[in-house]
């Protein structure tokens, strides 16, 4: 039995060396692969306008994706909103483009994935209220059902992005070059 015991003590302690590497690592690639065109493309559907100029005129779609019983009343047409809901729609906009970069190449990585934490919590709770997502799409907690879109689906997000702001980018991050360099001419 101890033999057993110190077999298994050695292969774990092995893979708890490279975990420091590697999850990291992982996590970044997990998000570049699951979530990184969701939010691009759900980013896109929010531009006024083609290219860069559309980053300053939001859609009718952000308006309504993001304030919908507003955009609603307002008949669908921006020019209604008001200017905080203006500056929402753009914040918002550009986070679905600026954050998930950030992530996937390892720059601020905490704060970005703080960012998209709030991001997804705000995103959630609009679905929910906002645009009155139905029991099934909101799902619920401890069921023997692993797929409501917005609790059991953006738990696993959370729990992805709370891992980052915790250990930050991993060693293939640009926020572990620039550390190094930091710590090269320093």
């Amino acid at each position: 039995m101890n033999a057993l015991i110190m077999l298994h003590n050695s292969v774990f302690e092995r893979l708890e060396r490279l975990a420091d590497a590697l999850l990291p690592t992982l996590a970044r690639f997990v998000f570049a692969a699951v979530l990184f065109v969701y939010f691009w493309n759900s980013g896109l559907t929010k531009l006024g306008k083609e290219g860069i100029g559309g980053l300053f005129s939001p859609s009718f779609n952000a308006f309504a994706q993001i304030f919908p019983r507003a955009a609603e009343a307002a008949g669908y047409d921006i020019t209604q909103a008001t200017l905080l809901q203006k500056a929402v729609v753009l914040a918002g906009t550009w986070a679905e483009f600026i954050l998930p970069v950030l992530l996937v190449i390892g720059l601020l990585t905490r704060l970005a994935a703080l960012g998209m934490i709030g991001f997804v919590v705000v995103q959630s709770l609009t679905d929910i209220w906002g645009h009155g997502a139905d029991a099934g799409t909101i799902g619920a907690w401890f069921d023997n059902l692993s797929d409501g879109h917005i609790l059991d689906q953006r738990a696993f997000w959370l729990f992805l992005l709370i891992y980052l702001v915790l250990r930050g980018g991993g060693p293939l991050s640009v926020d572990a070059l620039l550390t190094r360099r930091q710590a090269a001419s320093g």
